[in-house]
């Protein structure tokens, strides 16, 4: 390897107008696909921040595609030295370390966690509309099919916003997508299909509660402990009374 960053970093000073290289990265991506059978892999070479070339070897065929401007004349004598040496020492090694990682996290790369949803809407000030939001959260693993419904058909992907997929602190994920919507009458709906579902999920629109709402709920909050610290007061002071009573008999 390092024999090939030296031979590879000098043809690449060819073609630079800088007397010095300042980084030479090879990139090698291998897959492991099911039965146990090896995928595709990819590998990328990039100098100073910039990728050069890029190889992608499968099913005992290679695809070679340069980045950069080497003539082809530079690069056929090293070509097939390459191939050989992905073959016969970037892939196993690649996929033996695949093996041994997916092994050794065998339990939680296996598991499963259903995701929590919630579809609300709030008013937009901005607009004068809504906008409705549907949240799915905490699953794994990552793949997830989150879509919005509008009287039973999906909404076009150019409508809505979001769709994100992000990592939670747990090691779970989330996915947000929102829709803004005017005052019609339409029945929104959001799904969700995931490994860890037996069956689509399916929600309805939740309303948002209302300030009216919220201000009746402060009000009787504030009656019920209004009552508690009534009752606490009247108590203490029928001891108090009490006590200076037995006190003066």
């Amino acid at each position: 390897m390092y024999k090939s960053f030296l031979r590879r970093s000098a043809l690449l000073r060819q073609n630079s107008q800088n007397d010095s290289l300042e980084v030479y990265q090879t990139l090698v991506v291998c897959e492991l696909l099911d039965l146990n059978n090896n995928g595709q892999m990819i590998i990328k070479d990039a100098a100073r921040g910039s990728t050069t070339d890029e190889l992608c070897y499968f099913n005992n065929t290679f695809n070679y595609k340069v980045i950069i401007n080497i003539s082809q004349d530079k690069l056929k004598p090293h070509l097939e030295e390459f191939k050989l040496k992905y073959k016969e020492f970037y892939q196993p090694v690649c996929i033996n370390t695949l093996k041994k990682y997916l092994k050794k996290r065998q339990n939680e790369l296996n598991r499963k966690a259903a995701p929590k949803m919630r579809f609300i809407q709030k008013a937009n000030s901005d607009s004068g509309g809504s906008r409705v939001s549907c949240l799915a959260t905490g699953f794994y693993p990552r793949h997830i099919n989150l879509t919005l419904f509008r009287d039973g058909q999906p909404v076009s992907d150019h409508e809505i916003t979001g769709g994100d997929l992000l990592p939670n602190g747990d090691g779970t994920y989330q996915m947000r997508k929102s829709l803004e919507i005017s005052a019609d009458k339409h029945k929104y709906t959001c799904s969700a299909t995931h490994l860890s579902l037996d069956n689509k999920l399916i929600i309805e629109l939740e309303d948002e509660p209302s300030r009216l709402h919220i201000g009746v709920a402060v009000l009787i909050l504030v009656c019920v402990i209004s009552v508690i610290l009534a009752v606490v007061c009247t108590r203490r002071f029928s001891i108090i009374k009490c006590r200076v009573t037995q006190s003066v008999a």
